[in-house]
């Protein structure tokens, strides 16, 4: 289940920029942010089988990572596709194209950790 929390967590944070960038779309000089899945993914889970010691803990969940990283990942800005006068990178069709995409994926994995639940309950009671 470790490896569907992990996913699950990294696509939170995915729907997050999404989201950001859909509603700072038309907000001057905005630049549309992202993380690659695949990339973030096997780190997250390259460093949580290799990690022995505690991580550093923020005393308020208010605090900030001024690097601007989501639970330790630096978003990547995206590639201009087209240009804007304002520029505001953010293009419409491409953001809402992925947030569809990531929430479907998304849903994808709750249900295949509800699975995996109701399976190790069966053998549980079984």
């Amino acid at each position: 289940m470790n490896f569907q929390q992990t996913a699950l967590s990294v696509r939170g944070m995915r729907q997050q920029l999404l989201a950001s960038n859909i509603a700072n779309a038309d907000t001057p000089n905005y630049k549309a942010r992202d993380i690659d899945f695949n990339e973030v993914l096997k780190s997250k889970l390259q460093l949580s089988s290799s990690q022995s010691s505690t991580p550093l803990a923020k005393t308020s969940a208010s605090h900030m990572d001024p690097s601007g990283a989501l639970d330790g990942v630096t978003p990547k800005y995206r590639t201009m596709v087209q240009g804007s006068v304002d520029g505001n990178t953010v293009d419409m069709d491409l953001e809402r194209n992925a947030h569809a995409d990531n929430a479907v994926r998304y849903e994808a994995g709750l249900t295949m950790i509800n699975m995996q639940i109701r399976n190790m309950l069966a053998a549980i009671q079984g």
